[in-house]
């Protein structure tokens, strides 16, 4: 799930990614355009209710590709997300849009 919140200037949006409990992972990272994909996943940091979450700063008026990588392994699509869009691996990036 994916929560937006604008700067006042409206130059960069502070956005939260989310996954709930039922995703059944011990852990989770964030990649994407604004990670480089496999160069510098973001972590994403658990709560006491399961759920994991990590708010990024992005530049407005872009489009970025994401997907979520859960116990180093299995990859995943935010349902929740703007768009989707086909990817070299034969399925889906989500995309987030602000």
């Amino acid at each position: 799930m994916l929560t937006k919140k604008y700067a006042q200037d409206k130059k960069t949006c502070k956005v939260t990614f989310a996954l709930p409990d039922d995703v059944n992972a011990n852990s989770a990272a964030l990649h994407g355009d604004f990670t480089k994909w496999e160069k510098a996943p973001v972590k994403m940091r658990r709560y006491k209710d399961g759920n994991f979450k990590v708010s990024l700063t992005l530049k407005t008026g872009k489009k970025y590709r994401f997907r979520y990588l859960l116990d180093g392994e299995r990859w995943e699509n935010d349902w929740q997300a703007d768009a989707y869009a086909p990817n070299d691996f034969g399925s889906e990036d989500s995309i987030v849009e602000v």
